[in-house]
């Protein structure tokens, strides 16, 4: 429990609030009152055409504890680190918010985040997805699926499968944390900045804590997420993964020596006489069988599991079915659409769903690691 008021700044990226600004600034200097902590707001404006940067002068003679930073419009990214950086450098923040400017997060949860960081928590994300938060009844179906795909993303993609909301645009984070962080290393400009940060916050060893929030939907102004966020958003996921997850590397290599195998037997049974549908299977399971011993004895290895060795090999076997049935599938079927190719192509593809399958059922069930396991 933090005994010292801490200087906390709530940074408030904007483009086109005219609406909203105001209004968001007056609710959350109403909160500011029974927090003790020494509160500051921190406009960040990308040079809005409405002019929500002459809002913000407008309101600051009578709230000294307001901020304004301008700059131009570069992504959701680039204007929360600029902000990050000048509550840090300019001033002295001990603690930062990220926090919509439409409403969308509730100012009245502002004291329930800070209480869980005087808790003793790092990192707080005011989440929709953990029991008790919402998101909004009129969502569309698009946008749920947009929502729940970009946190499937970030949670097994980029590695970060322990919190349950990823992309999460409402959290209270300690500079403590912030300060450890390369900022340009992130490579991000939009959203995928949430999850980026994330992901560092985490390899950093912050105590990460989710407190429900329900979401609300703006009733002023537009959402500014775009087809250029999404894409963002999945490429970085990847390179999160590729750049620091040792496993899903040993992974690939393991897969790929998989590869030799089963082409390689499927390519001898062939020249022994074999008919090309029984001398699919065969490689697949051989090419299975030798990817096991591999992960088992080097990609997970670190992994303590709470599973005894019995148990893992009827999770890992139930898990080869499955990948043999979708990788015999994909074979059968283009053996059947596209007959005049090799069939060497036809097995090749259907490595490719039966890899992933394998991957992530393998990884987050088989050999799901543990922390107390013994």
């Amino acid at each position: 429990m933090n005994a010292t008021p801490l200087k906390t700044v709530i940074i408030v990226p904007t483009y086109n609030e005219r609406d909203n600004i105001a209004a968001l600034v007056q609710a959350l200097q109403e909160e500011f009152k029974c927090i003790r902590h020494d509160m500051h707001i921190l406009v960040v404006d990308d040079n809005s055409p409405d002019r929500t940067a002459d809002v913000v002068q407008g309101l600051q003679a009578s709230h000294p504890n307001l901020h304004l930073l301008n700059g131009q419009k570069q992504g959701l990214g680039v204007a929360y680190i600029r902000g990050m950086r000048h509550a840090m450098e300019e001033l002295s923040a001990d603690i930062v918010f990220e926090m919509d400017a439409d409403f969308s997060h509730k100012p009245e949860d502002v004291p329930r985040l800070l209480a869980a960081i005087d808790a003793g928590a790092d990192f707080v994300i005011g989440s929709r997805y953990v029991r008790g938060g919402t998101i909004p009844d009129e969502w569309g179906l698009y946008r749920r699926l947009n929502s729940r795909f970009g946190n499937i993303v970030a949670r097994y993609l980029a590695g970060i499968y322990s919190v349950r909301d990823c992309t999460a645009g409402f959290r209270a984070i300690r500079t403590s944390i912030l300060r450890r962080i390369d900022f340009d290393k992130l490579r991000v400009q939009g959203y995928a900045f949430q999850v980026a940060l994330l992901h560092a916050a985490k390899t950093c060893k912050a105590k990460i804590v989710e407190i429900p929030v329900n979401f609300i939907d703006r009733t002023h102004g537009e959402s500014k997420l775009g087809i250029r966020d999404i894409i963002e958003f999945i490429l970085n996921a990847w390179w999160i993964r590729f750049d620091s997850s040792k496993t899903f590397l040993k992974f690939i290599i393991v897969g790929a020596s998989g590869v030799v195998v089963n082409l390689g037997v499927f390519t001898i049974l062939l020249a022994q006489g074999f008919n090309k549908y029984g001398a699919s299977p065969i490689a697949i399971e051989l090419s299975i069988v030798t990817n096991f011993f591999l992960n088992n004895g080097w990609t997970f290895r670190w992994r303590k599991t709470k599973d005894r060795m019995r148990t893992r090999g009827i999770k890992f076997n139930a898990v080869s079915l499955l990948s043999l049935g979708v990788s015999y599938s994909t074979f059968v079927g283009l053996s059947m659409l596209l007959p005049d190719y090799p069939p060497q192509l036809h097995q090749f593809a259907g490595i490719i769903p039966a890899t992933l399958v394998n991957y992530f059922l393998n990884s987050y069930w088989t050999f799901k690691h543990t922390e107390d396991a013994h």
